[in-house]
């Protein structure tokens, strides 16, 4: 019986408007009702995963950074894999070689060298997921971000070791050169220090080779005393391919990527139509 449940947020529980239908609140309560575990397992930090699932006034912990960080349901810090000078030093040489974007995501906040940059990423993102992004919205949530704090707009990137206390926790790389991006994987994969995937069409995700979410989940099903027999992950993309591969029952979005499909125990319905809650309740044996 599934006793532990992880789910991505972009593509799997989150809507085209980045948000939690209340069909999936309500099976996310229905399976802590019957005493299973909820975790949301993203690549976002922290300070951006909690903001749509605060809205739902839903408890879970939290995989973010794609494992580089994993919180309780108090949001207390109960895990960290950080990037250490080498690596990242090469990630850094390895990216502005082949003069590729990226934003570097740190303990305390993300660092872009360029916000219209990140307006690009995410109207791309929003294409390749078949949905037309609304460049003003977005504009508006960049600069909100910044506003916060969370988002920090820096000349270049060369000071962010310098700051005491502050940690390196994952690299996001951009690039409209899908030929690009593949030959840049397979250059930094060649680190077996390092984890390289993908949260969109585009991008590239770096963390260390212990930051994965598939790991995350491992170290909390021991935690809590759960069989990985007993877990269920639920995903969309290339970055939440680790946690379908250890899953008990490993499920994939209907708009998930071929190569999630192919591992999935079954297919769900899409992000639009609220398939976690569907994969939720079968696999817990309730009927809608």
């Amino acid at each position: 019986m599934v006793k532990l449940i992880a789910t991505d947020m972009d593509g799997t529980l989150l809507n085209a408007a980045h948000e939690v239908s209340q069909e999936n609140v309500e099976a996310i309560q229905y399976a802590q009702s019957q005493g299973v575990t909820v975790v949301i397992a993203t690549g976002r930090a922290f300070y951006e995963a909690n903001d749509p699932i605060m809205a739902t006034g839903l408890k879970v912990p939290y995989i973010c950074l794609n494992g580089a960080e994993v919180r309780d349901e108090s949001f207390d810090i109960v895990h960290t894999s950080s990037l250490n000078h080498g690596l990242y030093q090469r990630i850094r040489e390895t990216l502005n070689n082949e003069n590729m974007y990226y934003q570097v995501y740190t303990n305390f906040g993300i660092y872009t060298e360029d916000p219209e940059k990140d307006l690009a990423i995410y109207l791309d993102i929003a294409k390749h997921s078949g949905q037309k992004g609304d460049a003003e919205k977005i504009r508006q949530h960049i600069q909100h971000r910044i506003d916060l704090g969370t988002l920090k707009v820096v000349d270049n990137y060369d000071d962010i070791e310098s700051v005491p206390g502050e940690l390196i926790m994952k690299v996001l790389a951009y690039d409209k050169d899908l030929d690009k991006i593949e030959r840049v994987k397979k250059q930094l994969s060649e680190s077996s220090n390092l984890a390289v995937s993908s949260s969109s069409l585009g991008n590239i995700e770096i963390t260390h080779i212990d930051a994965q979410k598939g790991l995350a989940l491992q170290a909390i099903a021991d935690q809590l005393g759960i069989d990985m027999a007993d877990t269920m992950a639920v995903g969309d993309n290339l970055n939440d391919k680790s946690m379908l591969e250890r899953a008990g029952v490993a499920v994939a979005m209907e708009n998930a990527l071929p190569e999630l499909k192919d591992i999935a125990t079954f297919v769900t319905d899409s992000n639009e139509n609220s398939g976690v809650a569907k994969a939720i309740y079968r696999a817990l044996g309730k009927e809608e």
